[in-house]
């Protein structure tokens, strides 16, 4: 997929991984729609890379699909569309007083991440299918989501979290044949432990990256959203790369806890 002079859309694009996938994206000639409910942040990246922003909770269809119309209002094909926006949870299934996980929030995690990257993939498929072919392939755009290692082995406290993106990986494989025929291919990110704005800033906070890196066999360090941003944008440019779930992770295996 080449991606100069087309439009991408990327959720949860203002910060962390996606604001790394939109400067990528961006510096390789894509018009960038950034995605996010961060207005502030989302419109100055806009600014910087010469994209647009679009105030987007993904769970809701209406705005989704607004953020879908914008991509398409740039006057160029809609071809790409990467899912970053998530949120996290830590609670236990029973906690030991015996209290049994609150039932809203597990499904709010799961409203966001889950149904959010789904919401987003169909919209943007959708679209996507009324394109003219790009290649001699016939493909007309290629979607990439973002699920965790966790999805595959969720640690303590994360059954939210893990359900959310082990449905995300769930659905890699159906959504990439579903979608054979339109001409779009769906591929699928499990990073393990990568340095965002999460973690904070300052002294006790290297210190607690350092831990988190501790397990990682080699590099020994956190992964960078650079990474995943160079990552995203070669499973968009890699015409032949469908339907896979990619680990970025440095070779971790996620310990119980």
């Amino acid at each position: 997929m080449e991606l100069n002079g087309v439009a991408a859309l990327v959720s949860g694009g203002a910060s962390g991984l996606g604001e790394a996938t939109v400067k990528e994206l961006a510096s390789a000639g894509a018009t960038v729609v950034v995605a996010d409910l961060n207005s502030e942040r989302g419109e100055a990246l806009a600014k910087e890379v010469g994209g647009v922003f679009v105030s987007t909770d993904v769970s809701d269809e209406e705005q989704v699909q607004a953020a879908v119309q914008a991509a398409v209002g740039t006057g160029k094909p809609l071809r790409v569309a990467v899912s970053c926006a998530g949120i996290g949870w830590a609670t236990r299934t029973v906690d030991k007083a015996g209290a049994p996980h609150d039932l809203a929030s597990y499904k709010k995690v799961v409203e966001v991440n889950l149904i959010g990257t789904f919401n987003v993939l169909r919209l943007a498929a959708s679209a996507m299918s009324q394109n003219e072919p790009a290649t001699e392939d016939g493909e007309r755009g290629a979607i990439v989501n973002t699920a965790s290692v966790a999805g595959l082995e969720g640690q303590i406290g994360q059954i939210a979290y893990s359900s959310s993106k082990g449905g995300i990986i769930g659905m890699t494989v159906p959504a990439a044949r579903d979608l054979a025929a339109a001409g779009i291919r769906v591929n699928t990110i499990a990073p393990g432990i990568l340095d965002t704005p999460i973690y904070g800033e300052g002294p006790e906070s290297e210190e607690f990256k350092q831990r988190l890196a501790s397990p990682v066999p080699f590099p020994k360090r956190l992964g960078t959203p650079g990474e995943f941003g160079k990552l995203a944008r070669a499973l968009v440019e890699n015409g032949y790369i469908n339907a896979e779930t990619v680990r970025l992770d440095g070779g971790l295996r996620m310990p119980p806890k």
